[in-house]
């Protein structure tokens, strides 16, 4: 564990160092080729970024050819800065191609990055390619035949009523009626109202036609 402790400690130290160093030759060029202020520190920051940027598509893109170009490019710089330093270029007196270098940094620095930045990977553009897939198909699927129509049913038909022939006519005798004309006027006295025919029935003991039919008489 120590030691792989050690081993990291170590790396990051180097890395740290080399960072440093590649990061101070690059504001000195910047600076000499007439960029001061803040964007002599803004330069080295935009070189690394892009090297940074190119690494991460090669590890993790699918456009291997975009990565591997800009990180050429990135690296060139930063290279470039460090091998310039060494006292093969004047400071003093920057070529005029140096300066134009320098000056055209920021966009190309931006057309990588964008470029990096919007690269699609391969995964996700064969997802989005069969989504689009499936919706040209859904639109351009032919229409679900459409079912024939079914006959209409017949109304049930409606059964006529069925009539009643009317019941034959009884036949009362006349005493009969004349015993009921008294049984009647007999109930008025008693109750003072129209005797009805369940009464009148009940009375005479005779059956339920024949009761209507003395009723109808008296």
């Amino acid at each position: 564990m120590r030691a792989l402790l050690a081993r990291v400690d170590a790396v990051l130290v180097q890395a740290v160092i080399a960072a440093a160093l590649s990061f101070a030759h690059l504001h000195d060029i910047a600076l000499a080729a007439g960029q001061d202020g803040w964007k002599a520190w803004a330069y080295p920051v935009s070189v690394d970024l892009l090297l940074v940027a190119a690494w991460r598509q090669l590890r993790t893109g699918d456009a291997k050819a975009s990565g591997w170009c800009w990180l050429v490019i990135a690296l060139t710089a930063s290279l470039g800065a460090n091998i310039a330093t060494a006292g093969l270029l004047d400071l003093d007196h920057v070529p005029a191609w140096l300066r134009i270098l320098v000056a055209g940094w920021p966009a190309v620095a931006f057309l990588g990055g964008t470029l990096l930045a919007h690269s699609v990977p391969k995964a996700a553009e064969d997802v989005r390619e069969t989504a689009e897939d499936d919706v040209d198909q859904e639109e351009h699927a032919d229409p679900a035949p459409e079912l024939p129509a079914l006959p209409a049913a017949d109304p049930a038909p409606v059964p006529t009523a069925v009539l009643t022939p009317p019941a034959p006519a009884v036949s009362v005798p006349a005493a009969l009626v004349e015993h009921a004309r008294k049984v009647a006027a007999e109930h008025r006295t008693r109750t003072g109202a129209a005797i009805d025919t369940p009464t009148l029935r009940a009375r005479l003991g005779v059956p339920a036609p024949m009761a209507e039919a003395i009723a109808a008489q008296i």
